[in-house]
């Protein structure tokens, strides 16, 4: 990933990503507050708001498109802090995320929403990696390639929805 991006820029993104929602997120901060230890390294990770569907048959996944960001928005500052250099989502986020990205030097993005099925022809491996019992909002580590992508909140804390 550059680190050059500005509010606007359009690229594809072929790496790893982190799949977390909500419920991974309330458990991460539990064990950051209470001091334990987490199940996976988030350091230098790329954190997808994300849930895919039941998986058919012929493909790593189903189709999977982000979900709204700003649910998350009250567990930024802790992944920012557990090392994380990035979010994707949908949507706008609250004016602290803005904040949070310059002060942390971080980003994030957003990806075709309504393309679910096309997104999960990017995908080409898929594994649950902590939580399964949380089912579908479990945390999940996917690789991609050509991920298409748009930087909506630089790490100078430009907002493109504010444009």
């Amino acid at each position: 990933m550059k680190h050059n991006l500005s509010v606007g820029d359009f690229f594809e993104y072929s790496g790893e990503l982190i799949i977390m929602r909500d419920a991974a997120h309330n458990k991460i901060k539990q064990l950051f507050d209470d001091n334990s230890s987490l199940p996976i390294d988030f350091k230098d990770k790329i954190i997808f708001y994300a849930g895919p569907a039941k998986k058919p048959d012929n493909l790593v996944i189903g189709a999977i498109g982000p979900t709204t960001s700003s649910r998350m928005d009250n567990y930024l500052e802790i992944m920012y802090k557990l090392g994380i250099k990035a979010t994707i989502g949908k949507g706008n986020r609250s004016s602290i995320v803005d904040l949070l990205n310059k002060k942390y030097n971080k980003y994030y993005f957003v990806c075709p929403s309504g393309a679910a099925a096309t997104l999960a022809q990017k995908v080409f491996s898929y594994e649950v990696i902590a939580f399964p019992e949380l089912g579908p909002e479990a945390i999940q580590k996917i690789v991609v390639v050509d991920f298409p992508l748009m930087v909506a909140i630089d790490n100078l804390g430009n907002n493109f929805y504010n444009l």
